[in-house]
């Protein structure tokens, strides 16, 4: 069955607000969407890597859907989920679940232990995921560095056109501009969607024609992938390099105290309205004395 993907734009990837105690804490959910809102942001992404889904439990992954499926329908917000990263007994759980709720798209992570190995391999894993919902879009997680799986998206593309009916694009988390601008012009060709996933290329990647990005720094630093995403639009191309300037050096300052996850949710909760709470463990939190030094150090690129 053919279904229906018309999102065109920046869709932000939330961070899942814990608790002290790292309990999953939903009340802040519709204060976190309107902020996204009045930034700009027309769509949300729920536990994916910023969002730590793969530390969560079925249930905390379906308590947040559900929570996030209330909030976007006050702020008319997009709502993406990722049901991937879990056995798959329980991807396909999520993947009903989020169908059932009625989000707008659902991406999956591919499997992360009995890794596919081949295109094909890949494309009969995601047809049980799309099997489990149907009619709803679906859109596969490329992030090579966290799955290492480097199957080359172009040709994922071209083999399962005909296999993967709600297939409407990929998420392509990578630097490697070559491969994602292959994947953009198949999928262009198909009249599907590729999400840039990587701070470091956003104004390349618009640059080059990309029109839809999802990225970590969207949350704390939501100005930066909207006005150079606006530059690009309006041929002020000087101005879309220096913000893709001042937004490396955001990551790589973060970068210095820890995880690009925990110390992003830091920047949240230091120059946001929203506070996030901490990564979960495994990951690691900034010390007191890096939290004063990071706050320090991207004061300058507020």
């Amino acid at each position: 069955m053919l279904v229906n993907f018309t999102f065109v734009g920046l869709l932000a990837p939330v961070f899942t607000i814990f608790n002290q105690d790292f309990s999953v804490n939903l009340d802040r959910i519709p204060k976190y969407a309107q902020y996204l809102k009045e930034s700009r942001y027309d769509g949300v992404l729920v536990a994916a890597t910023s969002g730590e889904g793969t530390s969560l439990s079925v249930r905390e992954r379906k308590n947040l859907t559900e929570a996030w499926a209330r909030a976007v329908k006050e702020t008319k917000q997009h709502l993406m989920v990722q049901v991937g990263g879990a056995p798959i007994p329980d991807v396909l759980e999520l993947a009903r679940h989020a169908e059932k709720i009625g989000v707008d798209s659902i991406l999956t992570l591919p499997e992360l232990y009995f890794k596919p190995k081949t295109v094909q391999e890949l494309i009969n894993y995601m047809k049980f995921i799309s099997a489990a919902a149907p009619n709803t879009p679906l859109l596969y997680y490329h992030n090579i560095l966290a799955t290492g799986i480097n199957i080359d998206m172009a040709e994922f593309l071209r083999q399962s056109k005909d296999q993967l009916p709600n297939l409407v694009g990929i998420k392509y988390t990578s630097n490697d501009l070559v491969g994602a601008y292959a994947a953009l012009t198949e999928a262009s060709s198909q009249g599907k969607t590729v999400f840039m996933g990587g701070d470091y290329l956003l104004e390349p990647a618009f640059a080059t024609g990309f029109k839809s990005a999802i990225a970590t720094s969207m949350s704390p630093f939501p100005s930066y992938a909207v006005k150079m995403l606006e530059a690009i639009q309006n041929s002020e191309i000087k101005t879309a390099i220096e913000l893709q300037q001042n937004l490396t050096r955001i990551m790589d300052i973060s970068k210095r105290y820890g995880s690009k996850v925990a110390t992003m949710k830091l920047a949240m909760n230091l120059f946001t309205p929203v506070n996030v709470g901490l990564a979960r463990p495994p990951l690691q939190n900034p010390s007191p004395v890096n939290i004063v030094e990071m706050r320090t150090a991207l004061q300058p690129f507020l």
